[in-house]
Protein backbone atom coordinates (compact mmCIF):
# COMPACT_ATOMS: atom_id res chain seq x y z
CA UNK A 1 0.00 0.00 0.00
CA UNK A 2 1.46 3.44 -0.84
CA UNK A 3 0.94 6.09 2.04
CA UNK A 4 3.21 8.00 3.82
CA UNK A 5 4.03 5.73 6.54
CA UNK A 6 5.11 2.96 4.13
CA UNK A 7 7.34 5.21 2.49
CA UNK A 8 9.15 6.25 5.43
CA UNK A 9 10.04 3.21 6.45
CA UNK A 10 11.42 2.27 2.89
CA UNK A 11 13.75 5.17 3.44
CA UNK A 12 14.59 3.89 6.89
CA UNK A 13 15.31 0.61 5.77
CA UNK A 14 17.65 1.74 2.38
CA UNK A 15 15.54 0.22 -0.21
CA UNK A 16 16.32 3.14 -2.88
CA UNK A 17 14.26 1.79 -6.03
CA UNK A 18 11.38 1.10 -4.02
CA UNK A 19 11.17 4.29 -2.21
CA UNK A 20 11.69 6.24 -5.53
CA UNK A 21 9.03 3.84 -6.82
CA UNK A 22 6.33 4.58 -4.24
CA UNK A 23 7.09 8.24 -4.22
CA UNK A 24 5.89 8.42 -8.20
CA UNK A 25 2.99 6.52 -6.92
CA UNK A 26 2.28 8.67 -4.09
CA UNK A 27 2.63 11.54 -6.36
CA UNK A 28 0.27 10.33 -9.15
CA UNK A 29 -2.17 9.70 -6.79
CA UNK A 30 -2.15 13.80 -5.97
CA UNK A 31 -0.16 13.74 -2.48
CA UNK A 32 1.12 16.81 -1.93
CA UNK A 33 4.73 16.95 -2.60
CA UNK A 34 5.41 19.47 0.80
CA UNK A 35 3.51 17.30 2.98
CA UNK A 36 5.74 14.14 1.68
CA UNK A 37 8.51 15.65 2.87
CA UNK A 38 7.49 16.77 6.11
CA UNK A 39 6.12 13.84 7.25
CA UNK A 40 7.83 10.88 5.60
CA UNK A 41 11.14 12.03 4.61
CA UNK A 42 12.14 14.69 7.33
CA UNK A 43 11.17 11.97 10.08
CA UNK A 44 12.59 9.00 8.20
CA UNK A 45 15.98 10.75 8.71
CA UNK A 46 15.38 12.15 12.41
CA UNK A 47 14.63 8.04 12.74
CA UNK A 48 18.09 6.70 11.22
CA UNK A 49 19.89 9.67 13.36
CA UNK A 50 18.64 8.28 16.34
CA UNK A 51 19.44 5.03 15.11
CA UNK A 52 22.96 5.52 14.77
CA UNK A 53 23.24 7.92 18.43
CA UNK A 54 21.81 4.55 20.04
CA UNK A 55 24.34 2.36 18.10
CA UNK A 56 21.70 0.64 15.74
CA UNK A 57 22.74 2.26 13.10
CA UNK A 58 26.28 2.61 11.36
CA UNK A 59 27.61 4.61 9.04
CA UNK A 60 27.12 2.01 5.96
CA UNK A 61 23.27 1.88 7.20
CA UNK A 62 22.85 5.44 7.63
CA UNK A 63 24.73 6.11 3.89
CA UNK A 64 21.88 3.80 2.85
CA UNK A 65 18.98 5.55 3.93
CA UNK A 66 20.43 8.83 2.89
CA UNK A 67 20.80 7.58 -0.65
CA UNK A 68 17.02 6.12 -0.31
CA UNK A 69 15.98 9.59 0.65
CA UNK A 70 18.28 11.15 -2.07
CA UNK A 71 16.44 9.52 -4.31
CA UNK A 72 12.81 10.17 -3.27
CA UNK A 73 13.53 14.15 -3.01
CA UNK A 74 15.44 14.21 -6.56
CA UNK A 75 11.77 12.52 -7.68
CA UNK A 76 9.63 15.15 -5.83
CA UNK A 77 11.60 18.36 -6.72
CA UNK A 78 10.14 18.74 -10.11
CA UNK A 79 6.79 18.76 -8.56
CA UNK A 80 7.36 21.66 -5.86
CA UNK A 81 4.98 24.46 -6.77
CA UNK A 82 7.20 27.43 -6.58
CA UNK A 83 6.88 29.30 -3.17
CA UNK A 84 4.80 26.46 -1.35
CA UNK A 85 7.91 25.11 0.09
CA UNK A 86 10.73 27.04 1.60
CA UNK A 87 13.74 25.12 2.51
CA UNK A 88 14.69 25.80 6.78
CA UNK A 89 17.96 27.33 5.36
CA UNK A 90 21.10 27.56 2.92
CA UNK A 91 23.83 25.54 4.01
CA UNK A 92 27.45 25.89 2.35
CA UNK A 93 29.18 22.75 3.15
CA UNK A 94 33.19 21.62 2.61
CA UNK A 95 36.02 19.69 3.73
CA UNK A 96 38.73 22.55 4.62
CA UNK A 97 41.60 23.83 2.91
CA UNK A 98 44.74 21.06 2.19
CA UNK A 99 42.12 18.05 3.41
CA UNK A 100 40.58 15.32 0.89
CA UNK A 101 38.18 13.41 2.78
CA UNK A 102 34.56 13.83 2.34
CA UNK A 103 32.68 10.28 3.40
CA UNK A 104 31.61 12.55 7.01
CA UNK A 105 31.26 15.55 4.91
CA UNK A 106 29.12 13.82 2.64
CA UNK A 107 26.71 12.25 5.19
CA UNK A 108 26.11 15.63 6.83
CA UNK A 109 25.16 16.72 3.51
CA UNK A 110 22.67 14.08 3.26
CA UNK A 111 21.38 14.29 6.45
CA UNK A 112 20.89 18.04 6.22
CA UNK A 113 18.80 17.41 2.79
CA UNK A 114 16.83 15.17 4.57
CA UNK A 115 16.18 17.82 7.45
CA UNK A 116 14.96 20.36 5.15
CA UNK A 117 17.85 22.28 4.36
CA UNK A 118 19.60 23.31 1.05
CA UNK A 119 23.09 22.64 0.97
CA UNK A 120 25.61 23.93 -1.64
CA UNK A 121 28.17 21.47 -1.57
CA UNK A 122 31.61 23.18 -2.11
CA UNK A 123 33.73 19.21 -1.91
CA UNK A 124 36.66 19.02 -0.58
CA UNK A 125 40.11 21.33 -0.15
CA UNK A 126 37.65 24.48 0.18
CA UNK A 127 39.82 27.44 0.76
CA UNK A 128 38.28 30.42 2.97
CA UNK A 129 38.13 32.67 -0.30
CA UNK A 130 35.52 29.72 -1.57
CA UNK A 131 33.76 30.06 1.59
CA UNK A 132 32.97 33.63 1.39
CA UNK A 133 32.45 33.87 -2.18
CA UNK A 134 29.58 31.29 -2.11
CA UNK A 135 28.28 33.07 1.04
CA UNK A 136 27.74 35.87 -1.06
CA UNK A 137 26.81 34.65 -3.88
CA UNK A 138 23.91 32.28 -2.47
CA UNK A 139 23.05 34.30 0.85
CA UNK A 140 23.59 31.27 3.05
CA UNK A 141 22.95 31.58 6.67
CA UNK A 142 25.00 28.79 7.59
CA UNK A 143 28.74 27.48 6.86
CA UNK A 144 29.75 23.55 7.94
CA UNK A 145 33.18 22.30 8.13
CA UNK A 146 34.73 19.46 8.45
CA UNK A 147 38.74 18.03 8.91
CA UNK A 148 39.53 14.91 9.36
CA UNK A 149 42.78 15.45 10.27
CA UNK A 150 45.03 17.75 13.09
CA UNK A 151 47.03 19.45 10.56
CA UNK A 152 43.97 20.83 8.70
CA UNK A 153 41.91 21.80 11.21
CA UNK A 154 43.58 25.01 11.21
CA UNK A 155 41.89 26.08 8.32
CA UNK A 156 38.52 26.32 10.35
CA UNK A 157 40.07 29.22 12.38
CA UNK A 158 41.33 30.91 9.22
CA UNK A 159 37.91 30.66 7.52
CA UNK A 160 36.24 32.29 9.83
CA UNK A 161 38.58 34.88 10.67
CA UNK A 162 38.02 35.57 6.85
CA UNK A 163 34.12 35.35 7.06
CA UNK A 164 34.61 37.71 9.87
CA UNK A 165 36.89 40.15 7.50
CA UNK A 166 34.67 39.78 4.95
CA UNK A 167 31.86 41.27 7.18
CA UNK A 168 30.13 38.33 7.27
CA UNK A 169 30.48 36.94 10.66
CA UNK A 170 27.37 38.51 12.00
CA UNK A 171 25.27 37.50 8.77
CA UNK A 172 26.04 33.83 8.98
CA UNK A 173 26.80 31.20 11.54
CA UNK A 174 29.55 28.44 11.52
CA UNK A 175 28.69 24.81 12.41
CA UNK A 176 32.26 22.32 12.44
CA UNK A 177 33.02 18.76 13.11
CA UNK A 178 35.01 15.95 11.44
CA UNK A 179 37.84 13.34 13.72
CA UNK A 180 39.63 16.27 14.57
CA UNK A 181 37.43 18.33 15.90
CA UNK A 182 35.96 18.52 19.84
CA UNK A 183 33.60 20.76 21.13
CA UNK A 184 36.49 22.37 23.41
CA UNK A 185 38.31 23.56 19.61
CA UNK A 186 34.89 24.51 18.35
CA UNK A 187 34.69 27.03 21.26
CA UNK A 188 38.12 27.78 20.72
CA UNK A 189 37.43 29.43 17.54
CA UNK A 190 34.46 31.00 17.91
CA UNK A 191 32.45 28.55 16.01
CA UNK A 192 28.55 28.40 17.03
CA UNK A 193 27.89 24.66 16.57
CA UNK A 194 29.73 21.10 16.84
CA UNK A 195 28.58 17.76 15.48
CA UNK A 196 30.50 14.69 16.94
CA UNK A 197 28.97 13.08 13.88
CA UNK A 198 26.56 13.13 11.48
CA UNK A 199 23.48 12.62 13.79
CA UNK A 200 24.22 15.02 15.89
CA UNK A 201 24.38 17.25 13.12
CA UNK A 202 21.32 16.90 11.17
CA UNK A 203 19.15 19.64 13.02
CA UNK A 204 20.78 22.77 13.53
CA UNK A 205 17.78 24.80 13.38
CA UNK A 206 18.23 26.50 16.66
CA UNK A 207 21.56 28.26 14.98
CA UNK A 208 19.53 30.40 12.39
CA UNK A 209 17.25 31.21 15.50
Amino acid sequence: MADLNSLKDLIIAGKRKDAEAMTRVLLDSGTDPVKMIQEALIPAMGVVGDRFKNGEYFVPEMLISAKAMKQSMEVIKPKLVAGTYKPVGKVVIGTVRGDLHDIGKNLVKMMLEGAGFEVIDLGVDVAPEKFIETVKAQNAQLVAMSALLTTTMLAMPDTIKALDGAGLRGKVKVMIGGAATTEAFAREIKADGYGADASTSRWPSNLLA
